[in-house]
């Protein structure tokens, strides 16, 4: 699903990663940090695809909201996880929206 974002400037958390085997607690995880993303001030929406390598972008209406979610204490402990046992590899880019267009049919 395309998430819905405000009129543009906004930011954008770009999470690249490669994942190891297995699931190990994994898919349950990140359906939680999901759910608890969305109840943090300034979330915007979230898309996400995976085909061996991921990508999942969150939305945030400022950079406050992006520091604050990045120390939210689950989200710290899923961090952990990610680098001890779900990823071989991961990016995180943060990017300002200065403009967005799309198509509707």
């Amino acid at each position: 699903m395309i998430a819905k974002t405000p009129k543009a400037p906004y930011y954008a958390v770009i999470f690249t990663s490669l994942r190891t085997d297995g699931d190990d607690g994994y898919a349950a995880v990140s359906d939680k940090m999901e759910e608890i993303a969305k109840l943090q001030p300034g979330y915007l929406g979230i898309e996400s695809a995976r085909s061996g390598l991921g990508i999942t972008v969150s939305y945030w209406d400022g950079l406050e909201a992006i520091r604050n979610w990045k120390m939210n204490v689950d989200h710290q402990l899923a961090q952990k996880y990610g680098r001890e046992k779900w990823y071989s590899q991961f990016k995180i880019r943060i990017a300002k929206v200065e403009r967005d267009y799309g198509f509707e049919g």
